[in-house]
């Protein structure tokens, strides 16, 4: 890694990502670290007690953990920051028993503000943004998280929120418009609940 690459900033997460994940925070029964010394004390246990181990981890050096950890350094340095949000560490257990839940038997809700646009069998709507407030079902769910756990992007998670959309809310569950198919563009808001 340069300079130059350790100053860039980190990569934005779109919309649907960005959803999924603040979902996800809402099920913890307690919240993260916030302080970086509580963040490296996290990270050390995750990292099995080698303060050499978590030092790689982080790309500092052995000192600096040493330092986080004795509560000597407490704002943690703009290339570290990224590195000590735990979130996607956080109570596993919990979003794995959630992620269970939703992917087999509940599903999950959606509320979002979007551009819709349509095609159907031998006919066409023109698309306009709607506010939708849908559930969507354990399959559609479980591909979702699956796709968010194989670290999807953005563009991937589309397609499939789209169908999950389609098939709830314009369809009813097949119920009616048979064959149309909705494209998810321009996201304004999304939300999910698990």
């Amino acid at each position: 890694m340069t300079i130059d690459d350790s100053q860039q900033p980190a990569p934005r997460r779109g919309k649907i990502l960005e959803a999924l994940a603040r979902a996800e925070r809402k099920v913890f029964t307690r919240p993260a670290p916030k302080s970086a010394k509580a963040q490296v004390e996290f990270l050390y246990t995750r990292a099995k007690r080698s303060t050499k181990a978590l030092a790689e981890r982080l790309g500092v050096s052995t000192r600096t953990v040493q330092r986080y950890r004795a509560a000597q350094l407490t704002t943690p340095q703009k290339r570290l920051q990224a590195a000590l949000v735990t979130e996607s560490e956080w109570q596993p257990q919990v979003r794995a028993r959630a992620r269970e839940q939703e992917a087999t038997s509940r599903g999950m809700m959606v509320r979002v503000v979007a551009h819709f646009g349509f095609t159907a069998n031998g006919s066409s709507d023109d698309g306009r943004e709607r506010t939708i407030l849908t559930p969507i079902s354990p399959t559609y769910a479980a591909e979702i998280l699956r796709l968010q756990e194989a670290g999807a992007t953005e563009s991937e998670l589309h397609p499939v929120v789209a169908k999950a959309i389609t098939e709830s809310y314009f369809t009813e569950w097949g119920t009616r418009a048979k064959g149309l198919r909705a494209d998810l563009t321009d996201v304004r808001s999304i939300e999910f609940e698990f």
